[in-house]
């Protein structure tokens, strides 16, 4: 009887003992707050283009696919642009003008200037592309390019 008394005893001495103990501080998942471009500089001399869209959002689906299969708009962008693609939102409101939605395109000059002259077919969402506006963009890519080399 004595040794079932002490073995309940040191179980509940046990439990109690970690009654006292705080709990383990939780480590905080902080917000990561993306950069923005002003923290850094671009050391070529190719105009950055900024793509803005979410993973599982069907219209930045469809315009990457579109993007991808368009050789002409690979190789222009494999040779004289820096792409930055972004799924997250920026904090720098120089690269949502008109707003926050995707997908968009923005253009940036080496001197981290967004060209607000370079945009999309639409009035209300300027920077927007959709798959059919493949020849736009290819246009507007052109246009980066060809004003970079007359600007510098």
């Amino acid at each position: 009887m004595n040794k079932g008394l002490m073995s309940v005893l040191l179980v509940l001495v046990a439990i109690s003992s970690s009654w006292g103990k705080p709990d383990k501080p939780q480590m905080k998942k902080e917000k990561r707050v993306p950069q923005t471009l002003s923290r850094g500089t671009v050391t070529h001399q190719k105009p950055l283009m900024v793509i803005f869209h979410l993973e599982e959002c069907p219209h930045s689906l469809a315009l990457k696919n579109a993007f991808a299969n368009n050789k002409e708009i690979q190789k222009l962008a494999d040779e004289d642009f820096i792409i930055l693609n972004l799924v997250f939102e920026t904090t720098d409101k120089h690269l949502y003008p008109d707003g926050q939605y995707v997908p968009r395109i923005i253009f940036v000059d080496p001197s981290l200037t967004v060209r607000a002259d370079i945009t999309g077919r639409y009035a209300n969402r300027m920077y927007a592309y959709e798959p059919s506006d493949m020849n736009l963009l290819l246009s507007n890519m052109q246009k980066a390019k060809k004003l970079l080399k007359t600007e510098l």
